[in-house]
Formats: structure tokens, sequence, C-alpha cells
């Protein structure tokens, strides 16, 4: 696929950590982005020297009055008009996700139909990594909002307080969460030695697989949701856009793992952001809010 940036410009706000060294939460989804042709508004929640993965460092998290005010400046913009969709990530502290919300109310009110991503960044195989009051305020103050979110499967289990042991009880869960796009990653798939990212919506249940990749690097969530935005702003079909942004992220990762990276080599494989030449299987299932005939 080949993105083209002829239309009018996309303008989106990106909310979530900044690190110096890596290619996680702003890094990855602003980098994408913006090579992608889309304006971007950035917004760190938390500063850190690198992904906790790596190791222990310092954090810096903006007090909770200057996070709101600098919110508070941005609803109010006289460019606020030009602002087509919001992506949340991570959030330092659970006092910035009411603010957030505001500001998703306060573009909406100048654009209805802009999109509002939230990525649930809250916790993985081993439990929540952040506070249960954070995981808490983005259940309750964010996921409504959303007309699209993209839990893994960790965090949609979390949310709908259900084991979800296989890909029909993912598809459920994500019927009750309630925005209008659901992308499960690190879904289940049909394949041994494979993974995929589950999408319900509306009109389809989808499954975009593709081989599983050992010591995957952080940062793959979040480049995810960034490409599947992308994809959907410049008008693709919903299933066209889950296979392509898939085939992308999979093949950065694929090519930052066989050069031995820590981390996703955004910079030397940026061309796979447009032209992903990975090959990602596309399979539609049974979708859990219509009864067979």
């Amino acid at each position: 696929m080949s993105v083209t940036t002829a239309d009018a410009p996309r303008t989106v706000i990106v909310v979530s950590s900044h690190v110096v060294r890596g290619a996680v939460g702003n890094r990855a989804v602003v980098f994408a982005l913006e090579r992608l042709g889309h304006p971007v508004w950035a917004i760190p929640t938390v500063t850190l020297a690198w992904h906790p993965g790596h190791g222990p460092s310092h954090r810096i998290v903006p007090p909770s009055g200057s996070f709101d005010a600098l919110i508070d400046d941005l609803a109010q913009a006289p460019w606020l008009g030009e602002v087509n969709a919001i992506v949340s990530g991570y959030f330092g502290d659970a006092s910035q996700v009411g603010a957030v919300a505001r500001l998703v109310r306060a573009v909406r009110e100048k654009n209805p139909e802009a999109h509002y991503v939230c990525d649930p960044v809250m916790g993985d195989l081993a439990g929540l990594y952040v506070p249960e009051a954070t995981a808490a305020a983005i259940r309750d103050a964010l996921i409504p909002l959303a007309s699209i979110a993209t839990p893994n499967r960790h965090e949609l289990a979390w949310l709908s307080e259900a084991p979800l042991e296989d890909n029909r009880a993912l598809l459920q869960a994500a019927l009750t969460l309630g925005p209008q796009r659901v992308v499960v990653t690190s879904a289940f798939a049909g394949t041994e030695g494979a993974t995929g990212n589950l999408m319900l919506s509306d009109e389809s249940a989808l499954l975009a697989e593709h081989r599983m990749v050992d010591d995957a690097p952080n940062g793959l969530g979040d480049l995810f949701s960034a490409v599947f935005l992308s994809r959907l702003l410049y008008g693709e079909v919903e299933d066209r856009a889950l296979q392509s942004a898939t085939a992308s992220v999979y093949d950065i990762l694929a090519r930052s793992v066989r050069r031995g990276s820590d981390e996703l080599t955004l910079a030397s494989d940026a061309d796979c952001l447009s032209r992903p030449r990975a090959l990602v299987s596309l399979r539609r299932l049974d979708h859990p809010g219509r009864r067979r005939a």
C-alpha cells in the first residue's frame, strides 16, 4: 500500500509517555503519524530516560495543576478545529485522565466526527503495571468516549473482569466494551507459532495473523494504534486498514529483531509504514452480535 498525502492534512493530538532513548509511547506514535503525513500535537504524560523494561530510571511527571492548565490551553486553542483525531496511551498519573477526557470533548465540539483512539496501556501477562486508580480512571472516563480502543488481551481481561482464553471470549468482551471498533492486540492465532490482531466493529469480526517473533522490542501497541488510525483517516476500509497496519508493524518488528536491536528501528525502516512487504493473513470470524440464519 502507498499512502498519499494529497488531501488536506489530518491533525492528530497524541497523549502518552516520552522516552529519551527508544521508540515507545509518543516517540513511536508521533514518528509514525508524521511520517505518514499528519501534523501532530504531542503531549507527554511522563518523561523517562528509557522504557522501564530496560531497567529503572527517573520519572518526570508534570504537576497535576500544570498538566490541567496545558490541556485547558489546548481545549481553547483557536486551531482546535484542525484536529481530526486524538490518541491516548500511557498515563503518568491518574489525575491526567480527567483532563484528557475534557480535551476529547472539546475536540468533538469542534469536529463531531473526530476519532478518539484509547490505547489503555496498563498491563500485560504479569498483571497491571500502572496503579489500579489509573487503570480504573481509563476504564471509567476514557473507554466510554473512545471510537476505537486497542487493548492487548490482558488489558481487555482486566477491563472486562473475565478470563479470556480464546478468541470467542475476546470477541464477547470486545462487544461489551463500548467503542465502535475494538482491536485486541496479541490475540490468539489459528496457526501454531503465530499471533494476531483481532478487530470487532459494528460490521465485522476480523483476525489479522502473522508469525510470532521472539524477543520483540516494546512499542508495538503504540505503533499499531498510530498506523491503524492513519489508515482510517486516509479513508481505507476497515478490513484493509487492519491488515495493512498489522503488516507494517510486523515488518518493522521483524527487521528490528534481525538487526539485533533492543528497540524498534523506526528510522531505518520508516518505508514499511506506508509500503509494508510482510505477508499478513486476514480471516473473517463469526460476529458475536449477530445470530446465524
